[in-house]
């Protein structure tokens, strides 16, 4: 399957998923919903080393719980976690969530990436903005760029904040050869570039003339540590795989985890101590006929389009 660097005109999420987002243009941050169909499983791969999560244990592979209402990918850092409970009281009165003898208990497993230098500070996506990006979700391919969590969302920033090149959220999605829908919404706000399939740096550090050097190379080159004052070491590519593929929660993480090499065929550098990066998949098909080899076959397709979407938030959308 070839790897395009860009989306033109993306096939929309498989049947039953909505995303919507919350933007905040003047604090520079924001947040997205993805909402899943009643039933759906969930997984999830965390790789890097300052990731900043809510609920991911319960959708791991040892965790009792299948279900996942569901993921909200955020802003404002570790603040940006409170979304989930707006998200909670809107999916609660939308009579979705986890069935208990109590009452429903909606599971919005959550990740955020650190945007705060980057616009105003204090302004940080809370409950009302979760609230406001699930009643803002719709079905259909969504909206890319400056938008909901990747609003404040960078790239390249070795050289410092000035020099490091906007981002946002990027959007791709293929089909199986058994009809299988595969999409991935990526929030990228990475400490190395966005790499094209041709090895190109389609986004990192920006300088006074066309021609940029490689995060890595410019690592690789370094006779002595560099001075982290002045470098942005909070960062973070955050993935969501949708799809109505029959997996089961074990093979939803196996797939998360394969998504994650897409960020790898994308990022450079990746899953370093200074980046959180996360991946989640979302599978609303039938799991009583969930087999190994499907599993493969979507696994596969999620890292090509993980790839595509992160460089599609590096471009045009």
């Amino acid at each position: 399957m070839n790897e395009p660097d860009a989306v033109s005109e993306p096939i929309p999420p498989p049947e039953g998923f909505a995303i919507g987002h919350w933007t905040d243009a003047e604090g520079v941050t924001g947040c997205t919903a993805l909402l899943a169909p009643a039933g759906a499983r969930g997984g999830v791969d965390v790789r890097g080393g300052g990731p900043g999560t809510r609920e991911t244990d319960v959708i791991g592979a040892l965790a009792g719980t299948e279900e996942v209402t569901a993921v909200m990918l955020s802003g404002g850092s570790a603040y940006g976690l409170g979304v989930a409970d707006g998200a909670m009281r809107w999916l609660e009165r939308a009579g979705r969530g986890y069935a208990t003898p109590a009452g429903l208990v909606p599971i919005v497993p959550t990740a955020v990436i650190y945007d705060l230098a980057v616009g105003d500070a204090a302004a940080r996506p809370d409950a009302e903005a979760g609230h406001a990006a699930c009643e803002a979700a719709r079905p259909g391919v969504p909206r890319r760029g400056a938008v909901g969590a990747g609003t404040g969302a960078t790239v390249g920033k070795i050289a410092g904040p000035e020099r490091a090149t906007r981002t946002g959220i990027g959007y791709a999605a293929a089909r199986s050869g058994a009809g299988e829908t595969v999409a991935a919404l990526a929030v990228v706000n990475a400490f190395g570039d966005v790499i094209g399939s041709d090895g190109r740096v389609l986004a990192g550090v920006r300088g006074e003339g066309e021609e940029v050097e490689p995060t890595a190379a410019a690592i690789a080159a370094m006779k002595a540590p560099p001075d982290w004052s002045g470098v942005e070491t909070r960062n973070t590519t955050l993935v969501c795989v949708l799809t109505d593929a029959a997996l089961d929660k074990a093979a939803c993480s196996r797939v998360a985890r394969m998504a994650s090499a897409g960020v790898a065929r994308a990022v450079d550098p990746v899953y370093s101590d200074v980046d959180g990066d996360v991946a989640f998949c979302v599978a609303a098909g039938e799991p009583a006929r969930a087999d190994r080899f499907g599993a493969l076959a979507i696994g596969t397709i999620a890292a090509t389009v993980t790839a595509a979407a992160i460089r599609n938030a590096a471009g045009p959308s």
